[in-house]
């Protein structure tokens, strides 16, 4: 195990949070290679029952660009979540180079846990190209990240433990939360949240992809939950990701504030849909994302 890897190993939550927390992803995301094609990468020590999914999606996506050359950036992954991830064994991240084009890269990655898939992902590479250009707008109104409270701040006064301690992550709710609404009663139809790394992130191009794919994760299914007037810590709901697809439309940098604008256009069949889009401060539209979630209310 490398040296990045075992610090990795050592708790993402430390009191304060900033910089040392976010190091700590950049830890995780920092897969140790065991042979040609095949990745290991571990968990935090004080995890949930289950491991992330956006900690999945995103090792994954660190395996499947450590066999793609730098020039070459990733467009797009879909990805199935198949068995909840157990956070105290490491992960083997095994990779399939399923095409090497002249345009285009095409791998696809098993992520393994007690010699069965817990896991799979695909991502296509592109080489940087012209070509035309448009994008929709961001909504309008959104006040500055700067403005609003940290989500410790919202979650104070709230049975939120999950809310209460430092993340990688800095988020920032527009609207009031779901752990708000649920009580107020004004079902909103969509969800915002501004977000960015807390701290600052390494020059790697990879780096700043995977760790908007580990926040694309965050809060996504909140938008299916906020219309029903229910949410994970306050009510006796049972979800799990199933599926996740994302697309990104041009350069960024995860350290920078970015807006996460999503909504859900369904729910049926214990299953919901939400769809979110992603915007830098500046406007511009930056990344789509896709996902299904299990969604069971007791």
């Amino acid at each position: 195990m490398t040296e990045m890897a075992r610090t990795a190993a050592t708790e993402l939550e430390i009191p304060g949070g900033g910089q040392p927390v976010l190091d700590r992803l950049v830890a995780l995301l920092d897969l140790e290679k065991i042979e040609e094609n095949i990745f290991r990468g571990v968990s935090p020590a004080h995890s949930p029952v289950r491991v992330f999914g956006g900690q999945v999606a995103g090792q994954a996506l660190v395996a499947a660009g450590r066999t793609v050359p730098d020039e070459r950036r990733v467009h797009s992954l879909h990805a199935y979540f198949i068995r909840g991830g157990d956070p105290s064994v490491p992960i083997v991240y095994e990779v399939d180079r399923i095409r090497d084009g002249r345009s285009f890269t095409t791998r696809r990655v098993i992520a393994i846990q007690h010699g069965k898939a817990i896991f799979s992902l695909s991502a296509s590479f592109q080489k940087d190209e012209p070509g035309i250009d448009h994008a929709e707008e961001m909504p309008e109104g959104v006040p500055a990240p700067e403005t609003l409270p940290t989500l410790m701040e919202r979650a104070e006064g709230y049975a939120i433990g999950a809310h209460s301690r430092p993340r990688p992550i800095d988020l920032r709710y527009v609207n009031d939360p779901p752990w708000v609404t649920r009580q107020t009663g004004d079902l909103p139809a969509r969800n915002q949240v501004w977000m960015r790394a807390d701290g600052k992130l390494p020059d790697q191009q990879l780096l700043h992809v995977c760790v908007l794919t580990y926040a694309s994760d965050m809060t996504l299914l909140d938008s299916v939950l906020a219309r029903h007037g229910v949410y994970w810590d306050t009510d006796k709901v049972l979800g799990a990701s199933l599926d996740h697809a994302l697309w990104f439309h041009r350069p960024f940098r995860a350290d920078e504030w970015f807006l996460y604008d999503s909504v859900s256009p369904t729910a049926s069949g214990a299953r919901g849909l939400a769809t979110g889009r992603f915007f830098g401060a500046d406007g511009t539209l930056i990344a789509t994302v896709v996902q299904e979630g299990l969604l069971r209310v007791l």
